[in-house]
């Protein structure tokens, strides 16, 4: 990757039980594009990870969701797992943090399940996008054109189905998170 992120802050918004390595693998891509690298949840203190079924490892969270700004970010990371992604489409705050992304154009990364936090957002119709195969139909009636690739590309919406697809999920990420704001996708 060519790319730097020199400068750029980048939240990454998770909740406990999120997929572990759909978050570690990214962020350290993240960080040594040069990124500013921030763990944003509504877990006080440590959110805590998923190896799949298993109870995975704790991470500090560096800005509470009910404190993180939007506007001090310039891109946002969304990892899978199931738990993560169901918790924080209940929360109306997530929703409108996810939301002030795509109001302003900046590129959203979301990987395997966490596209179900898209559709909650109500941010998805007319994207072309992927997710993990059991959400493809719910992409499809939320109105996203879905392709079952391993990433897909959408004016700055980076979207993957898997841990096996992280390698291009990142490549793509950080070309996306580099291009900074996309004014085609701006409401």
């Amino acid at each position: 990757m060519t790319e730097r992120l020199d400068g750029r802050r980048i939240a990454v918004l998770v909740a406990d039980g999120f997929e572990q390595v759909e978050m570690t693998e990214p962020v350290k891509a993240l960080k040594q594009a040069g990124a500013t690298v921030e763990i944003v949840s509504p877990a006080s203190g440590q959110v805590t990870g998923h190896k799949h079924l298993d109870k995975g490892d704790s991470f500090p969270v560096d800005v509470p969701l009910d404190r993180a700004e939007p506007d001090g970010y310039d891109g946002l990371l969304i990892p899978g797992g199931v738990h993560s992604p169901d918790e924080l489409r209940q929360s109306a705050r997530a929703l409108g943090f996810v939301r002030s992304f795509f109001e302003a154009g900046k590129p959203v990364a979301a990987i395997c399940h966490g596209p179900q936090l898209l559709i909650s957002a109500g941010v998805v119709e007319g994207c072309e996008m992927t997710g993990f195969k059991a959400i493809q139909v719910d992409l499809e009636n939320a109105g996203a054109r879905v392709y079952d690739r391993e990433v897909v590309v959408d004016e700055g919406l980076v979207t993957s189905r898997s841990p096996d697809d992280i390698p291009a999920f990142n490549a793509k990420m950080i070309e996306e998170f580099a291009e900074g704001r996309h004014s085609d996708r701006m409401a």
